[in-house]
């Protein structure tokens, strides 16, 4: 694994569009109701088989991050809570990338540590799934 700083830029690359994707769902989460403005908003897997996907608890987690309830957010769904967090961080790096020039460090890994991270990726997201399904059966979010 090797991480290297580029020349000082402007440039807008992924890390940036990321920021902004999560800078915005964090306002969003912030200031908008979602949940409750949309009469249809819900998880229709769950509706139907009266078990939560696994994205279930994911606008829960974005409300209470932004509102700093961590704890909460945790609980609805801990991977998605970190990944909003990660998001609101890559919208802080944006923000100085784009205002003061600050690099943006470049990653590159070989194709084994490639592997590995994607199969790290996979059992975390299954762990969490696991951890969805558990929680919501013991506290069934209305």
């Amino acid at each position: 694994m090797r991480l290297s700083l580029p020349e000082p830029n402007r440039r807008i690359g992924v890390l940036d569009a990321l920021g902004m994707l999560g800078l915005a769902a964090l306002l969003v989460g912030r200031f908008i109701p979602v949940a409750r403005l949309i009469p249809f908003w819900g998880c229709a897997f769950r509706k139907v088989t009266g078990w939560p996907c696994p994205g279930c608890g994911l606008t829960r987690a974005v409300d209470f991050t932004a509102h700093l309830q961590l704890v909460k957010a945790l609980q609805a769904n801990p991977l998605g809570t970190l990944a909003i967090v990660a998001f609101g961080v890559m919208g802080l790096y944006m923000v100085l990338h784009l205002a003061f020039r600050v690099p943006v460090p470049e990653l590159v890994m070989s194709e084994r540590e490639w592997k590995v991270l994607r199969y790290g990726v996979i059992a975390v997201a299954v762990l969490n799934y696991g951890f969805v399904i558990v929680q919501h059966r013991a506290h069934p979010w209305s």
